[in-house]
C-alpha cells in the first residue's frame, strides 16, 4: 500500500468514526426526547463535575486560547447523572472555545445563587472581563445548532433540562439574528437548581 492510500483509508476511518458518533447522538436525542433513558439520580456536586471536565479541555490551546476557572470548586450539591452532565459541559466549553480568534482567554465562573427560598448554581461562560455583562443582559436563545458539533449541543441542552436546569446566551443586541453581537454568540449561562449550598 502506498503512502497516499494510506492517508486515504486514515480520512475514510475518521469520517466513519464521525458518522458513528453522530448517529450515536441522534440515537441519544431522541431516547432523552422519548423518555427512553432516564438520567441516573445520585449524589453530585456540580462544582466538581465542571472542575474535572474543565481540566481536560484543550479545544483551542494550539490557537492560543485557553480556558480559566474561577469561583467555588465545590459546594453546588444536586441530584442528577455525572457522567451526563460531564459530557454537557465538554461540548458547551468546546463550542465556545473552537469559535474564538487566538489568542484569548475564556472564563468559566461558578457562582451560587439563592433567592426567593430557591438555590441554584450558576456557571457563565464569556470572555475574561465580560462575564458580570453577560450574567447581567437580559437572557437571548442558546444556538445549539452551531456547525461542527454535531448533535453535540442539542444533546447537552436536553442533558441540562433533564435535571430541571436552563441555558441561555446573552440577549443579541446586533438586531441581526443570522449574525448576533459577539458577547451574545460567545457566551453561555447554565443555570441549576440545587439541594444545598455550602459557601
Amino acid at each position: 500500500m502506498s503512502e497516499r492510500q494510506r492517508r486515504m483509508i486514515e480520512e475514510a476511518e475518521k469520517s466513519c468514526a464521525r458518522l458513528v458518533a453522530i448517529i450515536a447522538e441522534l440515537s441519544d436525542v431522541g431516547k432523552l426526547d422519548s423518555g427512553a433513558i432516564k438520567l441516573a439520580q445520585q449524589p453530585v456536586d456540580l462544582f466538581s463535575v465542571i472542575e474535572k471536565v474543565a481540566e481536560l479541555v484543550q479545544e483551542a490551546s494550539e490557537r492560543d486560547v485557553r480556558l480559566k476557572l474561577i469561583g467555588p470548586s465545590a459546594g453546588a450539591l444536586m441530584t442528577g447523572d455525572a457522567a451526563r452532565l460531564g459530557s454537557a459541559l465538554d461540548a458547551i466549553f468546546r463550542a465556545i472555545l473552537r469559535e474564538k480568534p487566538g489568542p484569548a482567554v475564556v472564563v468559566a465562573e461558578r457562582r451560587l445563587d439563592s433567592r426567593d427560598g430557591r438555590s441554584a448554581a450558576v456557571l457563565i461562560v464569556a470572555d475574561d472581563g465580560c462575564v458580570q455583562e453577560a450574567y447581567g443582559r437580559e437572557p437571548g436563545d442558546f444556538n445549539d445548532m452551531r456547525g461542527g458539533m454535531g448533535l453535540a449541543l442539542p444533546l447537552a441542552r436536553r442533558v441540562i433540562e433533564g435535571h430541571g436546569g436552563r441555558i441561555w446566551s446573552p440577549a443579541n443586541t446586533s438586531g441581526d439574528p443570522e449574525s448576533p453581537d459577539p458577547l451574545a454568540r460567545g457566551s453561555a449561562i447554565i443555570s441549576f437548581p440545587v439541594t444545598e449550598l455550602k459557601r
